[in-house]
């Protein structure tokens, strides 16, 4: 997060590196992106039960089950992020488009990804969309920062405040992902991608 939270949780300061315990909140978000990825639910109780810790430890190490899904999901979408940005070799609007495109390819084909929205779609939807939540906020900033980077290069001119476009991105983005939900329809990239090109050029 761009700014440290005064109720930031003990997995927060571990992954900022300010902590460290014997059986620890990494371990516990460790073994929650490992189920996650695996297509399994996100359980609390199984996780303390795995760590031989109470689920008073586990809460008060990882805050809310619904913080311990922001926390895993942010790390795979930075991943992912950084793994485009690393391959793409375009400009301007251009690269923006491929990077978010890339990243929503891989959001949608991640069987994990497709597990948690068939299982969970409604409290997937709420958790990755809320403005005050530990999810929209990251990926705002990331997409914020991709504009400002090619902004910055004099390779990008928008029209708009920079914020107002990151945010009508995000949530192109968001209307992908869970367009089965919305319309019943499959969810594709590729006509995301075509918008982005279309909105940046």
């Amino acid at each position: 997060m761009s700014k440290a939270r005064s109720s930031a949780t003990l997995l927060n300061r571990q992954l900022a590196g300010e902590t460290q315990t014997a059986v620890t909140p990494l371990d516990a978000f460790l073994l929650a992106r490992r189920k996650f990825k695996a297509g399994e639910r996100i359980d609390m109780g199984a996780i303390a039960d795995e760590l031989s810790v109470s689920r008073v430890t586990l809460y008060r190490w990882v805050g809310s089950r619904e913080e311990l899904h922001a926390e895993v999901l942010w790390s795979l979408t930075r991943r992912t992020l950084d793994k485009h940005k690393a391959r793409v070799r375009l400009v301007g609007g251009e690269r923006v488009a491929r990077i978010v495109g890339g990243f929503l390819k891989d959001a949608i084909a991640h069987p994990g990804m497709q597990a948690w929205l068939e299982r969970e779609g409604e409290f997937a939807m709420r958790l990755m969309t809320r403005a005050d939540g530990q999810f929209q906020p990251r990926l705002l900033a990331a997409v914020r920062e991709l504009l400002s980077e090619e902004i910055g290069a004099g390779q990008l001119s928008v029209p708009i405040e920079i914020g107002e476009l990151a945010y009508v991105i995000v949530r192109l983005v968001e209307s992908y992902v869970y367009r089965r939900l919305i319309t019943g329809e499959p969810a594709k990239a590729a006509p995301a991608e075509s918008v982005l090109r279309a909105i940046l050029r």
